[in-house]
């Protein structure tokens, strides 16, 4: 019997993802663990391992298709000792068949004993639908995916009158592009029936936003860059955090005059080990490594900020996992550095630039970036001295780190000059009141500006 391979659920929240990659081909055979293919998430491009032994029969969706629903049938597999041939043909139930109206056709042509010719002239009308280029009479499914459907609706293009590329004759976003250059395959007009009264026109379809914005804008002066997966979760997300949580923001100083001496003296102070690339220091600390570890200390020693808000309950977190924003291109991505807390400044640093790394090409898995009890957003490497963060759900709070740049600071009545970061506490006032978020932000500095304590 085929087996069916569908679009797997990467995360929670997945509710579709663009199919990348097929890493087989028809004709390959497979085993459980094998990677196939590659999905692209919102976030992330994740490898997607066969479950089941079998010859891949049939790519049911192309490589390159996007918005393919989470639980759609994207390939079948024949099992042991069955006919590759055949799985791919039943498709293991996936779709319909393709071209079922031209089987009915033999049935409705017109009698050949037929006496009267004035009798059989209208019989061929009468037999033959109208055909419709993918395959399907009028009031039947027309199978497209939900990119081709969406271009086609905004362009006017009739989606049944296209010739589908796809599986079974779906149509795909390359059929409906190639339809709308080539200016045919337009909406067309109703048939009206003799003595029929004329068809009201169709209303004026109503300007869009987008319509709006783009009127301010000479034509011709500008290009339009469709949004891709990563941008909507991102705009979704800073949307619902703006306009659920209520945001308030702390600011305080910090010396790093100390931080940057250990720092230096940590780094100086790092083995050796063997590489591909020879011998190269063990670990590397920057000043972001070691804001990490301080404001997990921090949360540690104000438990009760360690929280996040539900509406039945607040959640008293037993570690700090901090997320660390990490700019990638489109978007950004906060990778989490789990109990934080409990690790060493090495193994913060080389970890981080682990996740760094593969959020860069999208390899993160999805439990490596998701949850956390706070995060860290740092833009002092971009000379910005000071800003305020977006929470990022389920958070109660987010640390933004500015520039580390020599002030003049006042010390017993002195002048003198000191480097000074400035940082701000953006808090969720649900989870943590006023009184709270001084004591986190009070702590934090006290770690930073006595260093020594993140060694212990």
């Amino acid at each position: 019997m085929p087996i069916n391979i569908t679009m797997p659920a990467l995360s929670p929240t997945m509710e579709e993802g663009n199919l990348a990659k097929w890493l087989v081909k028809e004709g390959d055979k497979v085993s459980p663990g094998d990677v196939i293919a590659e999905i692209e998430t919102d976030k992330a491009t994740m490898e997607v391992e066969a479950v089941d032994e079998g010859t891949v029969a049939k790519l049911v969706v192309p490589a390159g298709t996007e918005g393919v629903k989470v639980n759609a049938v994207i390939a079948v597999l024949a099992g042991e000792g069955e006919d590759a041939g055949a799985a791919a043909k039943s498709d293991g139930g996936a779709a319909p068949k393709a071209g079922a109206p031209k089987a009915e056709a033999p049935k409705a042509e017109a009698p050949k004993e037929a006496p009267k010719p004035a009798a059989a002239a209208p019989a061929p009308a009468k037999a033959e639908p109208a055909p419709v280029a993918n395959g399907h009479a009028g009031g039947e499914r027309v199978f497209a995916s939900p990119l081709a459907r969406r271009i086609a609706k905004d362009a006017g293009v009739d989606v049944g009158a296209l010739t589908g590329s796809g599986p079974h004759g779906r149509v795909v976003k390359a059929d409906v592009e190639a339809a709308i250059s080539s200016g045919g395959a337009k909406a067309p007009a109703a048939a009206k029936a003799p003595g029929a009264p004329p068809a009201a026109p169709a209303p004026a379809p109503k300007p869009t936003s987008d319509d709006q914005v783009l009127k301010l804008f000479a034509e011709g002066s500008y290009e339009l860059v469709p949004h891709d997966n990563m941008r909507k979760t991102i705009a979704r997300r800073l949307v619902e955090a703006k306009s659920t949580i209520p945001h308030f923001y702390l600011t305080l100083d910090c010396e790093l005059d100390a931080l940057l001496a250990l720092r230096t003296q940590l780094n100086a102070a790092a083995p050796m080990k063997k590489t591909e690339k020879g011998e190269v220091p063990a670990y590397k600390l920057s000043v972001n490594d070691m804001v990490i570890k301080a404001m997990a200390m921090a949360l540690m020693a104000v438990p009760d900020a360690n929280a996040s808000w539900t509406d039945n309950a607040m959640v008293k977190h037993k570690h700090a996992d901090v997320g660390v924003a990490v700019s990638i291109p489109g978007g950004l991505i906060t990778p989490i550095i789990r109990r934080a807390d409990e690790k060493t400044l090495s193994t913060i640093s080389n970890e981080m630039k682990d996740l760094a790394g593969r959020a860069r090409s999208r390899k993160l898995k999805p439990e490596e970036y998701q949850g956390g009890t706070t995060a860290v957003s740092n833009l002092g490497m971009f000379g910005v001295k000071d800003f305020a963060a977006v929470i990022n759900p389920p958070h109660a709070t987010i640390l933004a780190v500015g520039a580390g740049e020599e002030r003049a600071v006042v010390k017993k009545g002195e002048i003198r000059i000191a480097t000074v970061m400035s940082v701000t506490l953006s808090t969720d006032h649900r989870a943590v009141d006023g009184a709270l978020g001084a004591e986190l932000l009070g702590a934090f500095k006290r770690i930073i500006e006595n260093p020594m304590g993140m060694l212990v």
